[in-house]
């Protein structure tokens, strides 16, 4: 039994579908927006249209951008010589936060995972291939470190090994801050894996 009027329920429903969002946190949400003014409201509904039909994905890396190419790979100051793999638009974000990284990046949107019907051919491993010209020195492929982000780690470093190009890792294990009593030994070999001398 519906205790809401209709468009009530509709925008409870609606939010219910976005992800990390319940039933409980979309009540929520649709009350919050059916208290605000109608000029808030139409703000937020606006932004939304507005987001959904003016984000595009970069010609060039796959990245979300409102002009294509987008800012990164137009700027004549990134380092062409050197390509981040990652999985997301998110991750190029994460990326781009911590101000070391000066090269290129190329988003796969999404992981190889055979349990769940993505094999290569779904994810852009195909577009990455032309990408790989004689100016490029490194791939660093930074995609998740869990089985379907390592299988496409896998499966993009022998793509590229026979092209001539340097392959590596972004390197996982115990965060800064963490506790080697309560890594996993999944963590703990893959940071043992990566020691480095100091």
């Amino acid at each position: 039994m519906n205790f809401y009027p209709l468009p009530v329920a509709r925008l409870i429903d609606e939010f219910s579908r976005l992800p990390g969002i319940g039933p409980k946190t979309a009540q929520r949400l649709a009350f919050h927006v059916l208290n605000v003014d109608i000029e808030q409201a139409e703000r937020l509904a606006e932004a939304i249209v507005n987001a959904k039909k003016g984000i595009k994905y970069c010609s060039v890396c796959g990245n979300l951008t409102d002009v294509d190419p987008c800012s990164i790979c137009r700027n004549e100051a990134r380092d062409k010589n050197t390509i981040c793999v990652v999985q997301e638009p998110r991750d190029v974000i994460a990326m781009e936060k911590i101000r070391e990284f000066k090269g290129i990046y190329h988003v796969l949107h999404g992981a190889i995972s055979p349990l769940g019907g993505v094999g290569p051919d779904d994810i852009r491993i195909k577009e990455l291939l032309p990408r790989i010209t004689p100016e490029v020195k490194e791939v660093i492929i930074a995609t998740n470190p869990n089985v379907e982000g390592e299988a496409t780690a896998m499966y993009i470093a022998r793509l590229l090994k026979p092209l001539g190009v340097k392959v590596t890792r972004i390197a996982h294990g115990i965060p800064v801050g963490g506790d080697i009593e309560y890594a996993d030994e999944v963590t703990l070999s893959k940071a043992l894996e990566g020691r480095r001398e100091i």
